[in-house]
């Protein structure tokens, strides 16, 4: 039986392609272990599947100033040491990282002993904590064609981002059900991300008057970021995340706001989701989100609206224009090339493992 730790952490788009792997390799007969913060949210959702969890010290490498960067250097020494201990009880014959900054003290402890390390970047080009790493793995898979451009020539390979098959099951009457809507109007699904999009949220929460008279509205708003005066507002539910009932939710939407996240827009894709995208600005980010939605928005899949232009009239401009013209953005995503890279993935783990 061959051993497959994954790691990655900090938010779900650095969890839920390792889910759906994970999901696939299981059916392989694999013994999967995962690595991860001592708290963060990769914790609750993979101890939720079952699969042996491990948690080590995590701190942030920052580009900025900030007072914690004082004291973080000694988390990361410290998850490091932790993780080069788990790599010597595990014996991994492979390790698949999804990034994160609690990825990386696992990758380098793996690169010392000299177990394969394969590493997935999601967006246009890899962030510090990949960057890092890129030394220390054997392949880099790349969810982009131009993010090829960003790496190492000898190891990328360009596979797209697995999907949750389970995403693909929705009911969009149980997903009306559970929110207690009607079927006879149409449905607005607001994704702001497991931590939540405040801009985001600000911006639908302002114009929820205007929206509510022609859209069901559902608004996934992120930990701590639900509002009760708007609790019992008609055509209107919050909720701070939802696992299990999300594919039904997918379902029943008709179209989608969503931040610019790699993962989050794959997912969007492979479920031929008419969507508005709001990218981070270049200032909260380093602009990954900003290339991700452009390369969408010229493929035609997407609606982009630049945070610093997001008010009431451009939103529901945007919504209005995705809905009336939901059709075109639909056949554009199933003419798409991009596909579910769950078996290219798969394919490559059984390559590289030793």
């Amino acid at each position: 039986m061959k051993r497959i730790v994954f790691t990655g952490g900090g938010t779900a788009g650095h969890v839920t392609p390792n889910i759906a792997l994970i999901a696939r390799l299981k059916q392989d007969g694999y013994d999967i272990h995962y690595i991860g913060s001592y708290e963060g949210i990769e914790k609750e959702l993979i101890t939720k599947i079952g699969i042996p969890y491990y948690g080590i010290s995590s701190g942030k490498l920052r580009r900025y100033f900030d007072i914690k960067n004082f004291t973080d250097p000694f988390k990361v020494l410290k998850g490091y040491q932790e993780a080069k201990k788990l790599m010597k009880k595990l014996n991994p014959d492979i390790v698949f990282s999804k990034g994160g900054f609690v990825a990386v003290p696992v990758v380098l402890a793996a690169h010392k002993r000299k177990i394969p390390v394969i590493i997935h970047e999601s967006d246009m080009t890899p962030g510090l904590a990949n960057k890092i790493c890129l030394p220390s793995a054997t392949k880099v898979c790349a969810n982009f064609p131009e993010a090829v451009n960003y790496l190492p020539k000898d190891k990328a390979v360009v596979t797209g981002t697995p999907i949750r098959k389970e995403l693909f099951a929705g009911n969009r009457i149980k997903g009306l059900e559970f929110c207690g809507f009607s079927a006879n109007m149409p449905v607005l699904l607001v994704v702001g991300g497991s931590t939540g999009a405040v801009k985001v949220n600000e911006a639908v929460r302002n114009l929820l008057p205007t929206l509510i008279k022609n859209f069901q509205v559902i608004h996934l708003c992120g930990k701590g970021k639900t509002d009760k005066n708007y609790i019992g507002m008609d055509n209107y539910v919050q909720f701070e995340y939802i696992s299990k009932e999300l594919s039904d939710l997918f379902a029943a939407a008709d179209i989608v706001i969503s931040r610019a996240g790699a993962n989050a827009i794959c997912e969007l894709l492979a479920l031929k989701k008419p969507n508005i995208l709001i990218p981070l600005s270049a200032n909260a980010s380093r602009g990954d989100q900003i290339l991700n939605a452009d390369s969408f928005e010229h493929q035609g899949f997407s609606y982009v609206i630049k945070e610093e232009d997001l008010t009431n009239e451009t939103l529901l401009e945007a919504v209005e224009t995705v809905y009336e013209k939901r059709g075109s953005y639909i056949h554009a995503m199933e003419n798409a090339s991009q596909n579910d890279a769950t078996e290219t993935i798969v394919k490559l783990i059984k390559e590289v493992q030793r």
